[in-house]
C-alpha cells in the first residue's frame, strides 16, 4: 500500500454568537452579560451583544425608553393597557409583523458582515425571525424568555427553542402550538455567583464590607430600579423602629434617591444605603427578605438567594403577571399600601413558621446554573456540520 497522505485539520473556532438585547431596564442586558459569560466559560470568544433597537433607531430607541421609565410613575395604566392588548397577539398578524420590522435594515447589514451562526434574544425583538426566510442562510435562532409570565411577542414559528423560567411557563408556550422538545425549563439566567451559596467566613467578610452585623435580620430594599420604589422613606421609617432589624437600601444608578435617603436616616445604624451593588449576590446572601418591584431577573436572584419576596403595588403589565405568580406559589407577598407592606415584613420577621413556608416556595422555584444550562444546550443543538462550515470560514 502507499503511503498515507497527511490529514489536515482545519483549526475549529466555536460558533459565533450574537445576543440581543434591549435597555428598557437592566434585567435583559444582565441576562445577556450572563450569557455571554457562559459562552466564555466553555470556550467561546466570539460572542457579541447588541440592543438592536438603540443601533437602527437611536431616536425612537431614546424615546421609546423615556416613555417606559415615567410610564411607571405617571402612566403606569396605559402601559398596562399596551401590554394586555398585544399579550394575546398572533405571530403571523400584521401588527406583529410591524412590530418585529424595526431594524430590519441594520440586521440584514449586521448578519452579511458577522456572519453568525446562533442568534439569542433576551428582548422580544424577533427582527431576525420574521425575515429569516429571505436572508439565504440558516441562522439558529433561541429565545430566552426573562418574565414569569408568557407574552406571545416572545413567540414565532422561526425560532428554534425557547428557554423559560417554570414548568408552568413551559406549559403555557406549549399551550400556543410550540412543540415541548423545543421548549427547556433553565431559570432566567444570572450574573455573578448566585445559587453558589458562601461560607460563613464569606458572609462575615461581606457583612464588614457593607457595614452590617450578620448576626441580626437584614430587610433588602431594592428602591432604585425605574426610579424610586414607592413608599421606600415610610417603609424605612417603620422598620427603623424596630431595634433588631437593619434596612439595606440599594438606589442602582438613582443618585438623587440615594442622597435624600443618606439625608433622612443620617446617623441611624440600622439603616444603610447603597448606589449601584455589583456583587449584589453578597448582599442577597446577607439579607433575610427583600422587598423589590417584580422584575424577572431580580425575582429570579431574589429565588436563588432564598430571599422571602416582597412587592409593593406592581405596576400593570409583566411585573403585576410576575407578582401574581409569585405570590400564588407562595414565594412573595403582594402589598398595597406602605403600612401593610411594613407589617408583612416585621410579620416574617417574627414568625419562623410563615418563613419556612416561603423558603419551600422558593426552594420549588429554584433552577441553578441557568446560564450555563442554556449555554450546554445551544452548543448540543448545534448541527456538527454547521459547526464545521463554521470553523471553515477562518
Amino acid at each position: 500500500m502507499g503511503e498515507q497522505p497527511e490529514m489536515t485539520t482545519l483549526p475549529r473556532r466555536g460558533p459565533k454568537v450574537l445576543i440581543l438585547y434591549a435597555q428598557f431596564g437592566e434585567g435583559h442586558w444582565q441576562a445577556a452579560q450572563a450569557l455571554k459569560a457562559g459562552f466564555e466559560r466553555h470556550g467561546i470568544a466570539d460572542v457579541r451583544l447588541l440592543d438592536l433597537m438603540a443601533e437602527s433607531h437611536p431616536i425612537v430607541n431614546g424615546v421609546s425608553r423615556f416613555v417606559y421609565r415615567n410610564s411607571y410613575a405617571y402612566w403606569p395604566q396605559v402601559y398596562g393597557w399596551v401590554y394586555a392588548a398585544t399579550k394575546d397577539m398572533k405571530p403571523r398578524s400584521l401588527f406583529a409583523h410591524w412590530l418585529h420590522s424595526f431594524g430590519a435594515d441594520t440586521m440584514k447589514r449586521l448578519i452579511r458582515r458577522e456572519q453568525p451562526d446562533i442568534v439569542i434574544h433576551t428582548f422580544p425583538a424577533l427582527v431576525l425571525p420574521a425575515m429569516a426566510g429571505r436572508l439565504g442562510r440558516r441562522i439558529r435562532m433561541y429565545n430566552v424568555v426573562t418574565d414569569f409570565e408568557l407574552h406571545m411577542r416572545w413567540v414565532h414559528p422561526q425560532v428554534n427553542k425557547y428557554y423559560v423560567a417554570t414548568e408552568d411557563l413551559r406549559d403555557q408556550l406549549a399551550g400556543t402550538g410550540v412543540p415541548r422538545e423545543r421548549i427547556a425549563v433553565t431559570g432566567i439566567p444570572l450574573r455573578g455567583a448566585f445559587g453558589r451559596g458562601h461560607g460563613r467566613s464569606a458572609l462575615a467578610a461581606a457583612a464588614a464590607r457593607y457595614g452590617l452585623d450578620a448576626r441580626r435580620p437584614v430587610v433588602l430594599v431594592m428602591a432604585g430600579a425605574q426610579g424610586a420604589l414607592p413608599g421606600v422613606r415610610e417603609l424605612c421609617g417603620r422598620l427603623c423602629a424596630e431595634p433588631g432589624v437593619q434596612t439595606a437600601i440599594v438606589c442602582g444608578r438613582n443618585r438623587a434617591l440615594a442622597d435624600d435617603l443618606r439625608l433622612a436616616f443620617a446617623g441611624n445604624g440600622n439603616v444603610a444605603v447603597f448606589d449601584y451593588v455589583e456583587q449584589i449576590d453578597e448582599l442577597m446572601g446577607l439579607s433575610t427578605c427583600i422587598v423589590t418591584k417584580p422584575g424577572g431577573l431580580t425575582l429570579s436572584e431574589a429565588i436563588l438567594a432564598g430571599l422571602p419576596i416582597f412587592l409593593y403595588r406592581p405596576v400593570p403589565g409583566q411585573e403585576r403577571g410576575n407578582a401574581r405568580y409569585l405570590a400564588a406559589k407562595g414565594a412573595a407577598v403582594v402589598c398595597r399600601t406602605g403600612r401593610e407592606l411594613a407589617n408583612a415584613v416585621l410579620g416574617l420577621l417574627g414568625d419562623p413558621a410563615k418563613r419556612r413556608e416561603m423558603l419551600s416556595a422558593l426552594e420549588g422555584l429554584r433552577k441553578k446554573d441557568a446560564a450555563d444550562r442554556i449555554v450546554l444546550d445551544i452548543l448540543q443543538d448545534l448541527p456538527i456540520i454547521e459547526m464545521n462550515e463554521s470553523a471553515a470560514r477562518i
